[in-house]
């Protein structure tokens, strides 16, 4: 069984519906066995911790280059085959992409091209969508590459935006409609194409 390693910086709703998932049996052809988070105060740490998954803190270094080392090092010693960014606020450097290329995996709260790249994260991406007055947002699950958010896309699926939205009710809904179905979902196909050698 392939171990997974889940990259996080927040309260972790996201790995919370990869615990689910593996849970009830439909994440299965690997298993999260480590849980990143680049703050120390992360709620997602609690969630991982309540479910027996080895967590560890790595916050900011000197360098990208010099964060890249140590998360390559803790992933590694890990034996981690497959990693998923779920609200990970940090770029990977260049160094992590291509030990790992083709075995990353990223949820963005938008339909990729629109609201993405460096900048656009959390509610920003959500406010985004409502200043720009779009009818349908939603969420994608893509390889992660060199350049944010820009990798080949796996996944989307549309979430209807509402006129009474407010940037918070967007993001929930778009979280429940999308994200937290897609994630687990590209995780285990990921896993199960690894694990089979494709």
């Amino acid at each position: 069984m392939l171990n997974i390693a889940v990259l996080v910086s927040g309260g972790g709703t996201n790995l919370q519906a990869l615990l689910d998932a593996q849970a009830a049996g439909a994440l299965h052809s690997g298993q999260i066995t480590l849980v990143v988070s680049s703050k120390p105060g992360a709620y997602a740490l609690t969630r991982a911790q309540a479910c027996d998954v080895e967590t560890a803190v790595l916050e900011k270094r000197e360098t990208p280059e010099a964060y890249g080392e140590e998360l390559l090092a803790l992933l590694q010693a890990h034996g981690i085959a497959l990693v998923v960014l779920a609200g990970f606020l940090k770029i990977l450097s260049p160094n992590v992409i291509a030990a790992y290329r083709g075995r990353i995996l990223n949820v963005h709260p938008s339909l990729i091209p629109a609201f993405c790249g460096e900048g656009f994260y959390g509610l920003r991406v959500h406010r985004a969508a409502l200043e720009r007055g779009v009818k349908v947002t939603g969420a994608t699950v893509h390889l992660v590459d060199e350049i944010p958010d820009g990798g080949p896309i796996l996944a989307q699926k549309a979430v209807e935006v509402l006129e009474e939205d407010t940037p918070e009710t967007l993001q929930q809904r778009v979280m429940e409609q999308a994200e937290w179905l897609l994630l687990p979902q590209e995780t285990e196909k990921l896993a199960a194409r690894l694990a089979a050698g494709r």
